[in-house]
């Protein structure tokens, strides 16, 4: 069963970055999708940012577009989500996640790992 642990989440002022990590352990299949979602309270949970396995192809929701980088190392089974130019509506709780990719596009339905979440506050 694979397990995902984040790391990089924490409190930083508008305008700032900070680097979200996930690292998987146990087997996982190489051309699974990887990424990112937030959620604030009440709110439902949004895709924030996909890697494709297959291609890596990336995929990001359009408020955050040309701020966010997502990127992977595979020999180490890590994904990463790069922040830059943070504002406070950027404050949520992030999960990365793993699951199988669709042909056409990245995430599907199905999400078949989660990590366990890491707050990111855009305060100042």
């Amino acid at each position: 069963q694979v397990q995902l642990v984040e790391s990089g989440g924490g409190l930083v002022q508008p305008g700032g970055s900070l680097r979200l990590s996930c690292a998987a352990s146990g087997f996982m299949a190489d051309n699974f999708a990887r990424g990112w979602f937030r959620q604030v309270p009440g709110k439902e949970r949004e895709e924030v940012s996909c890697i494709r396995g297959s291609d890596d192809n990336t995929y990001y929701t359009d408020s955050v577009k040309g701020r966010f980088t997502i990127s992977r190392d595979k020999a180490n089974n890590t994904w990463y989500l790069q922040m830059n130019s943070l504002n406070p509506e950027d404050t949520a709780v992030y999960y990365c996640a793993a699951g199988p990719s669709l042909v056409h596009g990245c995430f599907g339905r199905y999400i078949a790992s989660w990590g366990q979440g890491t707050l990111v506050t855009v305060s100042s």
